[in-house]
This record gives structure tokens, C-alpha cells and sequence, in this order.
């Protein structure tokens, strides 16, 4: 049995990330939010476009006011008012100045701007009480970014200030990478769909949904397999059918060593390299993971056999599958599962035999994260407890116990962090 880590290793190693040449598409603007950048993008145009004010003022020659204050005031002759979006009509000579408001464009011969606040209008002159600094309030052409050079790299997500970059620089247009696809299904007789009235013995088949949900969430399209029965055959077709349409399979139950647990074996008929069988970790030891390939220049499939308790498999989903599937939809950074240090709200407890993971809720308090355990039992079995669920606390393997107040890893889940 694999550590936690040794299995996050195997897997990570294994994600070969989408190609930009073979997986790219093209999205209208206003689709492409959330998406990832395949291309890198350059624009022929200058931030800001033209020398422009940052101030409502006076664009002035900065000589004409050097040394000026109150008892001394430099006195100018306003030859043009500059609202924004209008091209300045006069070159500014030595004694004038240009009425201009902000985001207005620099009118040729002014290098600075001196703010309103400290001038006083006289008919058709401007009264200048204090000294600016030279190019005061002026924001200088390409001063943020110089044409021709890389804007936007690949490989990163497109929310609202990259989408706003991307109208600025006038790209109607952008190349992404396509939604990575996963096959997903559930495997077991005693599982029936959520609109099936329940037999005895019978169990809803809660993990399909779960796990579209997930994939939705980060970033793939989820196809939805269904339920497959404990029959070999069944089973088989159901994989080897998903191996054809998806970058990634997972199938939840049926990883375990029960005697109708068939996955492995399956797999392994079906010329998949499996790399791992069980992992550490508490819940959701039994897991399998394996890749088919599907030829020399084509990117294997991964396979994820997570386990069938539902507790189980959203924690494996979270700390195995979600890091793998944001890789392979090409983000370059950030697809690392996510820690960070907080405060226990209450003693966590553990055997210390495996990695464990304890689901609740962060909160921030008085500037700094606090872990509050999930009330009610953290059986594999459970999912009711795991409703709101954003934060999984982690005692280590030989860690039994970590009290109420002491330093806790937690690997962030779900929902946002805060209230």
C-alpha cells in the first residue's frame, strides 16, 4: 500500500497537460470566461494608447510652473478644453496651458498636469498656486505594456480582468483549450437512480452525481455512464465504451476485495497498465489508478477506480482526480491540490495508521483560518455531514491526535474559504 504522497506522485507524473495544436478551440469573447488560454496572446496596440492624464486639470509645460505657489502663483492662458475621446486641436507654446480631464489625451508641447484643486480660473487664465513635479498625473504611452510583446501567456485561466485585457487589446477572439472530457459510472447491483422508489437492501446511486458535479466544477464535461451491475461483461463494455469518448474514466465501488469486485481484473484484460491499487489514506484506501494508451503520438487515458462509499470518494475525487484533470486541461499553475495552516476548533482524532482526512468548514477569524469539524460521524458511509463542506484537516500517518487551538494542515475543498 502505497503513502498519499508516493500515489500523488505516481499520478501527477502521469498527466500529459492538453496540446495547444491538437485540443485548442476558438471562443467568442463572451464565452470564453473560465476557460484556459491555449495560445499566447500579443496585441499591436500600446497600454495606454497615447501620453494621457490620470487628473482632471491643467496639462501644462512643466518649466511654466517650476518654482510657483500661493504668494507666487504662475499665471497661464487656456488656449483648449480636452475631454476624453477628443483629439487635442493646439501644441501647447510657453505661457499656456490645455483645460483636460481624466483619461484625456496629452495635447503635444505639455508634460505635466497639474490638478484643479490647487488652481484658480481668471476669465480665460488659469492661476497655478503650487509646483506639480515634472510629468505629474501624466500616464505615458506603453507605460503598461509595449505593443508586440507577450500579453497573455498560456496556460492560465480567463476571468474578468483577463477577459477585460483581452476587449482592451481588441481580441474578439481567443484560443482555449477544450473542456477535458470524463467518462464516469457507477458499479454495483444494490445501486438505483435517485427517481427510483428504494427497495430493501437498495442504495441511491449518490456518486454519479457527486462526481459530475465535481468535474463540472473543475473545469471538464462530465458523460454519464449510469449505473453498471456486478457482471463482468457489463462491466468490460461499459469501460472499453468510455476509453473511446474520454480523457479521463472514473468509476466509483467496485476497487475493493470483495467477490464481485471486478474492476482490476477488467482493466487489466483491457491492456491497462495499472500503477497503483491502494493508497494510505483515510477514507478511501481502495483506489485504483491506471492508464491505457492509445497510441505513440496520442495522450493515454487515465483511469481513477475511486471507492463506492460516498464520504470515500468525494475525498479522492478531491485529493487525486480534481489536481489530474486541472493539469490535463492545461492550467499551468495552480492545479496543485491546496493547503494551508489553520487553527483546530476541536480535537481531531486519528489511529495514525493512515493519512487522514477530516472534512468541515473553514472559517476566517481575527485574521487568521480556524477548522471546525463537521458534527456527527466521519464514517466513509456518512454524506449527510458533509453538506457545506470547504476544508479537509489532515493528521499524518504516526499523528493520533491534534487538540483544540494547535497548527492543522487543510486541504481546501468545495466552497471558498470565509464566511
Amino acid at each position: 500500500m502505497l503513502s498519499v504522497q508516493q500515489a500523488e506522485e505516481i499520478i501527477f507524473n502521469r498527466v500529459q497537460p492538453l496540446d495547444a495544436k491538437l485540443d485548442a478551440e476558438v471562443a467568442d469573447l463572451l464565452a470564453a470566461s473560465n476557460r484556459i488560454l491555449a495560445m499566447p496572446v500579443t496585441s499591436d496596440l500600446d497600454f495606454p494608447h497615447w501620453d494621457n492624464s490620470a487628473m482632471d486639470g491643467y496639462a501644462v509645460r512643466s518649466a511654466d510652473v517650476e518654482g510657483c505657489s500661493a504668494e507666487q502663483p504662475a499665471v497661464l492662458e487656456i488656449v483648449e478644453e480636452i475631454p476624453a475621446g477628443k483629439q487635442p486641436q493646439h501644441t501647447i507654446q510657453p505661457g499656456q496651458a490645455a483645460r483636460i480631464f481624466t483619461g484625456a489625451m496629452m495635447p503635444e508641447g505639455a508634460d505635466t498636469v497639474v490638478m484643479q484643486e490647487v488652481t484658480r480660473l481668471s476669465g480665460s487664465r488659469v492661476v497655478i498656486l503650487a509646483a506639480p513635479k515634472p510629468q505629474a498625473f501624466v500616464r505615458h504611452r506603453a507605460s503598461y505594456y509595449q505593443a508586440g510583446t507577450p500579453l497573455l501567456m498560456p496556460g492560465i485561466p480567463l476571468f474578468a480582468p483577463e477577459i477585460a485585457i483581452l476587449a482592451s487589446a481588441q481580441c474578439p477572439q481567443v484560443s482555449v483549450y477544450r473542456h477535458p472530457r470524463v467518462a464516469i459510472l457507477s458499479t454495483g447491483d444494490e445501486l438505483v437512480t435517485p427517481d427510483r422508489p428504494l427497495q430493501p437492501g437498495q442504495i441511491v446511486d449518490s456518486n454519479q452525481y457527486a462526481m459530475a458535479a465535481l468535474v463540472a466544477q473543475s473545469g471538464g464535461i462530465p458523460l454519464l455512464l449510469g449505473i453498471v451491475p456486478d457482471q463482468p461483461l457489463a462491466l468490460k463494455n461499459a469501460i472499453a465504451s468510455a476509453l473511446t469518448s474520454a480523457d479521463i474514466v472514473v468509476s466509483s465501488g467496485g476497487v475493493s476485495v470483495g467477490d464481485y469486485d471486478y474492476v482490476d481484473r477488467i482493466l487489466e484484460s483491457l491492456g491497462a497498465e495499472i500503477h497503483l491499487r491502494a493508497v494510505a489514506i483515510k477514507p478511501g484506501k481502495p483506489l485504483t489508478f491506471a492508464t491505457f494508451k492509445r497510441g505513440e503520438a496520442q495522450r493515454p487515458v487515465l483511469y481513477f477506480g475511486l471507492p463506492g462509499n460516498p464520504a470515500s470518494s468525494l475525498v479522492t475525487f478531491w485529493r487525486f482526480v480534481q489536481p489530474a484533470l486541472k493539469k490535463l486541461s492545461g492550467l499551468a499553475q495552480g492545479w496543485k491540490p491546496m493547503f494551508v495552516q489553520a487553527r483546530a476548533g476541536q480535537d481531531l482524532r486519528s489511529d495514525g495508521k493512515r493519512e487522514t482526512y477530516l472534512w468541515g468548514q473553514m472559517h476566517l477569524i481575527e485574521g487568521g483560518y480556524e477548522f471546525q469539524l463537521a458534527g456527527g460521524s466521519h464514517s466513509s458511509g456518512n454524506l449527510i455531514n458533509l453538506s457545506r463542506t470547504n476544508g479537509l484537516a489532515v493528521l499524518p500517518v504516526g499523528i493520533t491526535s491534534i487538540n483544540a487551538g494547535e497548527a492543522v494542515q487543510v486541504l481546501q475543498v468545495g466552497l471558498p474559504f470565509g464566511d
